[in-house]
């Protein structure tokens, strides 16, 4: 693996309303991006945003779905970009590539047209997509304060910046990625390096229980008022 993935959008100050509800970003390619913006956002209230990332064969609005159902009563502006072909670039083809632009695409139009608040820019996914994720915000740590990674199943090798918060999830009979070398081993390298861990383990298999979801959800909004 090669080249750090680095990721140039930025939050801007924005007041001017703009569109709520479920919309697709027009980022071109085969596999649309979508976004989702609660009924309630005002320019005047800017809110948290979760950039989610969809697992190995899955699509942007499997990334929605991971919080979806919580948005509009957590707040939460949700991106979803779909990767550019059936996984993320650092995963198949082991290194980075034009997933990471379709990543920075999507922030730039977000950040462009939407009050965010900076102090909940996450990055999340499952699986895949958690690995993917992992690796993309602790490079960018400089951009995104939280990472919600569900069923990870590595961390791909980067110069980490920044230190931002991390919550991750994970069942003990996964059998697709097995907790074992993923989650736990990707925790101890993670509280050796003196990150804000928040660790999950359930009894189940490759899955995001309810639950698991909107602890992801309280412990990113936690002492946000």
């Amino acid at each position: 693996m090669s080249n750090q993935p680095h990721l140039r959008a930025r939050p801007r100050d924005v007041t001017r309303p703009m569109p709520t509800g479920l919309q697709p970003l027009g980022l071109g390619g085969h596999r649309d991006s979508y976004l989702y913006v609660p009924p309630a956002y005002t320019p005047a209230q800017p809110l948290p945003l979760v950039l989610l990332l969809h697992g190995a064969g899955g699509h942007a609005h499997d990334g929605l779905a991971i919080l979806r159902h919580l948005a509009d009563d957590a707040g939460l502006i949700l991106a979803a970009p779909a990767s550019v072909v059936h996984s993320w670039d650092v995963i198949v083809r082991r290194q980075y590539g034009p997933d990471v632009d379709m990543v920075d695409r999507t922030l730039e139009l977000v950040f462009s047209d939407y009050a965010l608040d900076r102090r909940r820019l996450a990055i999340g996914g499952f699986s895949d997509g958690a690995s993917y994720a992992l690796s993309l915000g602790l490079a960018n740590g400089d951009l995104f304060t939280h990472v919600m990674a569900f069923s990870p199943g590595f961390i791909a090798p980067l110069r980490a910046l920044g230190k931002p918060k991390i919550f991750i999830s994970h069942g003990t009979a996964d059998p697709i990625l097995p907790i074992d070398p993923c989650s736990r081993s990707i925790a101890a390298r993670l509280r050796a390096a003196d990150y804000s861990l928040d660790y999950h383990e359930f009894e189940g298999g490759h899955v995001i229980p309810p639950e698991i979801a909107r602890s992801a959800v309280d412990w990113l909004k936690a002492d946000q008022d």
